[in-house]
C-alpha cells in the first residue's frame, strides 16, 4: 500500500495519457488538438510528469518529438494500464448484458474463412447483439498487433520465423499444407505428381514475408528446386479462389480450408508430397493479459469447432 500511495503522489493517469498522445502525434500541438485542449496544458502535463519522475521523458528530433528511454518505459506500462481499464469496462458491459459485447480478433485469411467464420456464425446466432472485429493480416503483423494490445487474441498457423516471446500458445490441431488446383485443372487427372513437374506452371501465392509464402518458397528449395516466380502475388483468398476456378493456376493452402463446412467445392488437393508441411494451428494470447469474458467464450467456441479437425488429424 505504501508503494501505491507513493505512485499516486507522483503520477496522474491523465498526464500519462497526455504523454501517450504526444508520442502518437509527434508534436504537442497535434496532441492538444486530439485531446481537445490547449498546447500550454499539454506542455504543463508533460512538465509535471517529468518533475514527478525526475527524468526527461521526451526529446525533440528532426522527425518530431520522440520518447527517451525513460519515456518508452512509462509508455510501455501506460499502454498496459489503459488496456486493462478498457478490458474492465468491457467486463462490466458483458456482466450487465452477457448477450452483447465486442471482440477484436486477429487471424490469417485462411482461418477467417474457416474456423473463425464457423465460430462467428455460431455465436451471432445465439447472441445477435455481439460484435466481432476480425483483423486479417500476415502472422508478423498479427503478433505485433497482439503485443501492442490492438487485438485480444490471434488464431493462425504457427511459423518458425515469428518471435512468440511473452505469448501463450494453445494448439488446436496439426495441419498440412497442400498444393491446390481448381476442378478443371488438367493436373487433376494425374494420380501422382512430382513438385518438379509444377515449377513452370502459373502460380498464385501470398507474399514471401507471410507464413504461407515463406513455406512455399522453402518447399521448392527443400527439393533442390528454384522457386517459381508467381504469376499473381496476393494475400486475398477471394482472388486466389477465382484464379483457381479458371483451371489454369496452382497455389498452396492449409488442408483444413478444403475440409471445413463452407469449403470451396471446386478446389482439390493435388497428390504432391511437400517436405515439412505439417504445423500447429493455434490460439495465441498475450501473457499476463486478462481476457474479457467474451474472449473466453470465443476461445471455447473455437475449441469446439476445431475438435473434429483434431480428431481427424
Amino acid at each position: 500500500m505504501d508503494d501505491i500511495k507513493r505512485i499516486e503522489r507522483r503520477l496522474k493517469l491523465h498526464d500519462v495519457r497526455v504523454l501517450m498522445s504526444v508520442v502518437e502525434a509527434g508534436s504537442m500541438n497535434k496532441a492538444a488538438e486530439r485531446l481537445a485542449t490547449s498546447q500550454p496544458a499539454v506542455s504543463r502535463a508533460i512538465a509535471d510528469l517529468e518533475r514527478a519522475l525526475g527524468v526527461r521523458l521526451l526529446e525533440r528530433t528532426p522527425g518530431g518529438i520522440q520518447p527517451t528511454q525513460y519515456g518508452r518505459a512509462i509508455l510501455k506500462r501506460g499502454l498496459a494500464i489503459f488496456d486493462e481499464l478498457r478490458q474492465g469496462i468491457k467486463d462490466i458491459e458483458f456482466l450487465s448484458d452477457p448477450t452483447s459485447g465486442e471482440l477484436r480478433v486477429g487471424c490469417s485469411e485462411y482461418a477467417a474463412g474457416g474456423p473463425i467464420l464457423a465460430v462467428v456464425d455460431r455465436l451471432t446466432r445465439q447472441h445477435p447483439r455481439m460484435v466481432f472485429d476480425i483483423v486479417t493480416a500476415p502472422v508478423l503483423s498479427l503478433y505485433r498487433d497482439l503485443t501492442e494490445r490492438k487485438i485480444e487474441l490471434v488464431v493462425t498457423r504457427l511459423v518458425d520465423f515469428a518471435n512468440r516471446r511473452n505469448m501463450t500458445i494453445e494448439t488446436l490441431f496439426e495441419d498440412d499444407i497442400v498444393v491446390v488446383a481448381g476442378a478443371q485443372n488438367p493436373w487433376m487427372r494425374r494420380r501422382r505428381i512430382d513438385l518438379a513437374d509444377l515449377v513452370g506452371e502459373p502460380w498464385t501465392l501470398p507474399p514471401r514475408d507471410t507464413g504461407l509464402g515463406a513455406f512455399a518458397e522453402g518447399a521448392f528449395r527443400a527439393r533442390g528446386l528454384e522457386p517459381p516466380q508467381p504469376t499473381v502475388i496476393t494475400y486475398s483468398m477471394h482472388m486466389c479462389h477465382k484464379l483457381l476456378e479458371t483451371g489454369r493456376f496452382l497455389t498452396m493452402l492449409p488442408r483444413y480450408t478444403l475440409t471445413l463446412p463452407g469449403k470451396h467445392p471446386s478446389l482439390r488437393a493435388l497428390p504432391v508430397e511437400l517436405a515439412n508441411s505439417r504445423a500447429p494451428m493455434a490460439i495465441i494470447t498475450l501473457n499476463r493479459r486478462t481476457l474479457s469474458p467474451l474472449a473466453e467464450m470465443f476461445i471455447k467456441a473455437v475449441r469446439a469447432v476445431a475438435k473434429p479437425l483434431m480428431t481427424a488429424r
